[in-house]
């Protein structure tokens, strides 16, 4: 595999600094791989900086992905019987869960990262819930299927966030889980101990958190126990939320609150926690959140193949919640378009044009609000304190292809705009993680070979259909 290419000095014509275009930017890398300068107005680049072909733009971070769900993509794009929803899906996607090996995670999630990469996301939430062995039995080693994870991000080179999740029953009404969730089980202390375990290995880009799978997975008191061991430990916080109106009515049944309103009452809600999904919310529910400092994680394409709905944008735009991306089941895997999606579902939905622009705020530009918002909020997701083209945050960047049709000739202010909006096919040329060249002319620098191993892996997965 060759190696990545390390440019201490850079040098962009425009870059995205403080949330808005800049001319004649200077970025260098100090050797902690963080950017140690980040000057504009320099309109002649320094001797020996590396002078970057396009605009810049700092990498996003996926705040909410199940990798190992690659593997399922397009293979449920079928039905075969009467109705078909979210419910029948999962159940056919537990199918992959119950094979996949060690290995083969590996390189399933390789693949996965290369993508990623390639769309833009220079940092990954991995909601692992995937913890055992094929037949329910624990691994001697309870981090076997989070290290093949973060094999695979060192052999794309992506940021990993690795968040094992707490998962003990099968709904609102079970005792348990049924046999098809047997590789999920988990208890609050074995997931503490797993984010403990993953945080003490100190792995290049790779940090811990925790994560609940849902209400309807984990009981009241389960979620009590692992808040009582996490304490106030700065560790990100997931939870899927509010995804499904049935979850919902569920939820209404077995505690006589809504979803995110039980979590308001019971959860004490801080900065630390991502709401993932958070589709169907009142509007009392959205301003508890906001009074909280919890940001919700929005998956536009995934919601859309499950038929979950369409968020109140507006209405958590409005109380400035903060909200990430993410790609969730994979079926889309760069984030301009998700941001599309989610832009393009309001103007349905609402017969509107422009829902997320904000021009008596001085935001007239949808693409850009979007961003900014993604760009924050992602990195708080993910456990980062620091993100961005900006002193101190790790040294990512995406450099803008030109030639790209998307971006051939528009006018430099409106070259987001674009991206967004009129790109359909790869639009970087060069992606940088940690300050190397991980992506070069549009490829990754071990995408053959990651490849291969991805086609073998499938092949022998689907072979056992």
């Amino acid at each position: 595999m060759p190696e990545p290419r390390f440019d201490a000095l850079l040098w962009a014509p425009r870059a995205w600094v403080g949330g808005r275009w800049r001319d004649g930017v200077v970025l260098r890398i100090g050797a902690d791989a963080c950017w140690a300068e980040v000057s504009c107005d320099i309109h002649v680049a320094p001797q020996g900086a590396a002078v970057l072909a396009g605009p810049v733009l700092p990498g996003l971070v996926n705040a909410h992905s199940h990798a190992f769900q690659r593997a399922f993509a397009g293979m449920a794009e079928r039905r075969e019987a009467e109705s078909d929803d979210f419910w029948s899906w999962r159940d056919r996607m537990y199918g992959v869960a119950l094979r996949i090996t060690p290995p083969q995670l590996r390189a399933v999630a390789a693949q996965l990262f290369v993508e990623l990469l390639q769309g833009g996301y220079t940092q990954v939430c991995e909601f692992h819930y995937l913890q055992h062995q094929a037949d329910g039995s624990a691994y001697d080693d309870p981090a076997t299927l989070s290290l093949a994870l973060a094999d695979a991000a060192d052999d794309a080179g992506i940021g990993l966030t690795v968040l094992p999740v707490l998962y003990e029953r099968a709904g609102f009404s079970e005792p348990g889980l049924r046999a098809q969730q047997r590789r999920f089980a988990t208890t609050p202390a074995s997931v503490h101990a797993l984010c403990r375990t993953l945080n003490a290995a100190r792995r290049p880009r790779m940090n811990a958190g925790v994560a609940i799978h849902s209400l309807r997975a984990a009981s009241a008191e389960a979620i009590q126990k692992l808040l009582r061991r996490v304490g106030a430990e700065d560790l990100p916080l997931h939870i899927h939320v509010a995804e499904q109106t049935l979850e919902v009515d569920a939820c209404i049944a077995a505690t006589g609150l809504r979803p995110i309103e039980w979590l308001s009452h019971h959860a004490r809600l801080d900065s630390r926690w991502q709401l993932v999904h958070a589709t169907h919310a009142s509007t009392k529910e959205i301003e508890s959140v906001a009074r909280s400092g919890a940001g919700i994680v929005i998956c536009p394409s995934t919601e859309a193949n499950l038929g979950d709905g369409l968020p109140d944008l507006p209405g958590w735009l409005d109380a400035a919640v903060p909200f990430a991306l993410g790609s969730d089941s994979q079926v889309t895997r760069n984030w301009p378009q998700e941001l599309r999606w989610l832009e393009y579902g309001q103007r349905l939905a609402l017969r509107r044009r422009n829902v997320g622009a904000a021009p008596l705020a001085g935001e007239p530009s949808t693409a850009a609000r979007l961003f900014n918002l993604a760009l924050g909020a992602g990195a708080r997701g993910a456990g980062q304190a620091r993100w961005g083209l900006e002193a101190g945050a790790r040294a990512d960047a995406l450099v803008l292809d030109l030639q790209a049709p998307g971006l051939l000739g528009i006018p430099p202010e409106q070259m987001l705009d674009a991206l967004v909006f009129a790109t359909d096919a790869a639009a970087l040329g060069t992606v940088y993680v940690a300050g190397q060249v991980v992506v070069e002319r549009g490829q990754h620098r071990a995408a053959q070979t990651i490849a291969a191993r991805f086609k073998e892996t499938m092949a022998e997965l689907w072979s056992v259909a």
